[in-house]
């Protein structure tokens, strides 16, 4: 999948319970060739919209928003900051889908940081 990323960078600093850390915001629009979509982005929250009417029945499509900042992970200390990505639910080639990177805190899925980055990728061909 070839996608062109046209992006204003700038550096933000979220302070979260008292602890502070850095990121690389990307802020702009990416588009999918092969599956015609425009996929948009800011620091809180990611968007794609298809238009691939030539996709084959049943064809499924899915958001990957990539992140930077805390996340709950399976290892010890069961807390990283660092990159993850967050998926959307799946979605038709001629619809809507929309991703960011928090969540409930307390939840097995605990996330809270900034959007890096997104695309979309095929979920069910």
């Amino acid at each position: 999948m070839r996608r062109t990323f046209v992006a204003a960078t700038r550096v933000a600093t979220v302070v979260v319970s008292g602890l502070a850390f850095s990121a690389i915001i990307g802020a702009g629009v990416s588009h999918a060739d092969t599956q015609d979509c425009s996929i948009s982005h800011d620091a809180v929250g990611a968007s794609a919209t298809c238009h691939d009417t030539g996709a084959p029945p049943g064809r499924e499509y899915v958001l990957i928003t990539e992140c930077w900042g805390f996340h709950v992970t399976a290892a010890v200390p069961f807390l990283a900051v660092g990159p993850y990505t967050s998926s959307s639910r799946s979605f038709v080639p001629t619809g809507q889908a929309s991703g960011n990177c928090g969540s409930s805190w307390g939840q097995p899925t605990s996330t809270l940081g900034v959007v890096t980055g997104a695309h979309v990728e095929i979920y069910r061909q």
